[in-house]
């Protein structure tokens, strides 16, 4: 496959994501339009999924679809659907100059994709726990001076401060840290679990009266590692809760009231509004 060919397939799905996301950011259509897929895979043949439907292939071009892409099929682990994550991407909104945590990079295409958007000055600490893909999210990720891979977990650690942090791993609740993270404005992306496997992505912004919290999707991740929040209220949440929450509120800064929806060590949901 030529170069001319490679790029030809990236632009060709750079506006089908862009189309099936339906993003305002035009940056982000040319972001995946620029990150080569393969770089970040193992070799070929890849094993892609859609639809719940696996199949093998040798052929470029098939990475090059919405398709999910075995990293590491035995630990349920992949690329990632792309359409998602540009949802995502394009609800946080990355702004050149802009520091993002990257919880969950795997082996680093969505974190390369996150580093080209704040170029220039911007830069991204990817965390990943799993060693070996940590190690070749650092190898893939060399042409990427604006990032930074830790092997490490990022639940239950002092973070630096971020205008994004963007988890690509399922929790019961968000670890606090997250939250104490973000500068006044930033934003936080995490899909919110509390039932086995499932549950919303919510996206939460930080304003001057607390953490807005809104849902966007319905998804299912991989458990992120090292977790630790237990739910402490008498039921889960129901479908109706996980819809109804507003805002997220550190146990530190107030106590769960009347408007709880789900109670945890550290933090709470909440159903109250919070100002823009």
């Amino acid at each position: 496959m030529s170069q001319e060919g490679s790029d030809r397939y990236r632009r060709a799905y750079a506006g089908q994501i862009a189309r099936l996301a339906d993003i305002r950011d035009g940056r982000i259509e040319q972001a995946f339009a620029a990150v080569p897929r393969e770089a970040f895979l193992p070799p070929p043949p890849w094993t892609i999924i859609s639809m719940g439907v696996a199949m093998r292939t040798p052929e470029l071009a098939e990475i090059y679809n919405n398709v999910l892409v075995a990293i590491d099929p035995e630990r349920g682990i992949n690329n990632g659907e792309p359409a998602l994550h540009a949802a995502w991407i394009d609800a946080v909104r990355p702004q050149p100059g802009e520091t993002v945590i990257h919880v969950g990079a795997g082996t680093g295409y969505y974190t390369a994709i996150l580093a080209m958007l704040v170029q220039p000055n911007g830069r991204v600490g990817a965390f990943e726990y799993e060693t070996d893909l940590a190690a070749q999210a650092a190898q893939n990720l060399t042409a990427y001076p604006n990032v930074t891979v830790h092997a490490a977990s990022a639940f239950g650690r002092v973070l630096p401060n971020a205008d994004i942090v963007y988890v690509n791993a399922g929790v019961v609740a968000p670890d606090v840290q997250w939250l104490r993270a973000l500068n006044p404005g930033g934003r936080l992306i995490f899909p919110w679990q509390p039932h086995k496997g499932w549950g919303p992505a919510l996206l939460v912004a930080r304003r001057a009266g607390g953490f807005g919290a809104q849902s966007l999707m319905t998804v299912g991740f991989i458990s992120c590692s090292g977790t630790k929040e237990r739910i402490s209220v008498g039921r889960l949440p129901t479908e109706a809760d996980l819809s109804a929450v507003r805002s997220i509120w550190i146990r530190d800064d107030r106590s769960p009231d009347s408007t709880a929806v789900a109670v945890y060590d550290d933090v709470w949901f909440s159903s109250e509004e919070i100002a823009a």
